[in-house]
């Protein structure tokens, strides 16, 4: 039997259940699916969810805020930052770089948890870094990919969007068919058919992460 010497329970959270845990949410998807609101609704209601700026060299879109939006730089910065080792991984994603720095995710102090919109790609490079890169180790990475109902749906809503004539629609619907071969890789899938429906689940991924037991043997 336990000697109740041994346990000092008095005072103290024992596991603070629902809590950050200095997880990185790093989540995908095809271009069209929804990421960007979905996730822009857990941000609004998690507010100890600190979302990673990504850098890129694409130009900046209307109502989009350098720092906030991204960091937009030139290619000369983005290749200094390769040289010197500031990205825990960086993509090219058609013809325009983005990248993740350390600066942006590593969180050491364990006071947040990060929210990181990211290509498969880098969800592929991420995990490879944490797996043999101790600069994130305190940081347990939680994929989510997001999945649109069919491949008519995705169509639609990039048509929809404007701005791409056949040849850029079918580029871009090849690249999510490829994206989507490797969401098997993930560990969840949400499908966003309804967007409400949607954001419970992955606010029920945040929630059900945060109560795992990350001490289990």
């Amino acid at each position: 039997m336990m000697d109740e010497k041994d346990i000092e329970f008095e005072g103290k959270g024992l596991h603070l259940d629902g809590k950050p845990k200095g997880l990185i949410f790093a989540v995908s998807a095809p271009s069209g699916t929804g990421k960007t609101t979905l996730c822009n609704m857990l941000l609004q209601e998690f507010k100890d969810i600190k979302p990673s700026v990504s850098f890129t060299t694409r130009t900046k879109r209307p109502g989009e805020e350098n720092g906030i939006s991204y960091h937009f730089i030139n290619d000369s910065e983005f290749d200094r930052m390769i040289k010197e080792d500031e990205f825990i991984e960086w993509a090219n994603v058609f013809g325009k770089r983005y990248g993740t720095a350390y600066k942006s995710v590593f969180n050491p102090d364990r006071l947040s948890d990060i929210l990181l919109e990211i290509d498969v790609q880098g969800v592929d490079k991420l995990i490879k870094t944490y797996n043999t890169n101790n600069k994130i180790a305190a940081n347990r990475p939680v994929t989510i990919f997001i999945m649109p109902p069919s491949y008519e749906d995705l169509c639609e809503r990039l048509k929809k969007r404007g701005g791409m004539d056949p040849a850029e629609l079918d580029k871009r619907l090849n690249a999510a068919y490829e994206e989507i071969k490797k969401s098997v890789f993930y560990d969840y899938i949400v499908t966003n058919d309804d967007l409400n429906e949607a954001y419970l689940k992955l606010k029920s991924i945040v929630i059900a992460e945060r109560c795992k037991n990350l001490q289990k043997v």
